[in-house]
């Protein structure tokens, strides 16, 4: 008589296992098993899908420019313009007044992009969007 080899020792293993439970539970729910082990999924695999729905990335980017903007920002217009927002390399700023706005916009908008971008990443500011507020 011929031995089996492991696999089909596994197999026949597999199956006996498969009738065994299925006459415990009352009823075979060997491929309801097989479909959740399918879908189920490690930790690793779900971390950058998360990660990506928090938008972590965003967060930290526009905290890295909430604490460089007074630093890197002419102090009289930081006292007048904040940041409020960082959305698709659009950052928005709000200012308090329509003559702040007319200055910045006319004499100080690409200083302050230029050093923006110097601070943060081209990727990250690609233009700025100054609005009252």
């Amino acid at each position: 008589m011929a031995s089996k080899s492991p696999a089909a020792h596994a197999r026949a293993a597999q199956q006996a296992r498969v009738k065994v439970l299925a006459a415990w539970r009352g009823a075979n729910l060997a491929g309801a098993e097989i479909a959740a082990r399918r879908a189920s999924r490690t930790a690793g695999d779900l971390m950058p899908q998360v990660l990506a729905t928090l938008r972590l990335d965003q967060k930290l980017a526009e905290s890295q420019i909430q604490a460089v903007w007074h630093k890197i920002v002419d102090p009289v217009v930081a006292a007048h313009a904040h940041p409020v927002g960082l959305a698709r390399g659009t950052l928005f700023v709000n200012v308090d007044s329509n003559t702040w706005l007319s200055e910045i916009v006319r004499y100080r908008r690409h200083d302050i992009l230029e050093r923006l971008q110097l601070a943060a990443g081209k990727a990250t500011v690609q233009r700025i969007s100054f609005r009252v507020g």
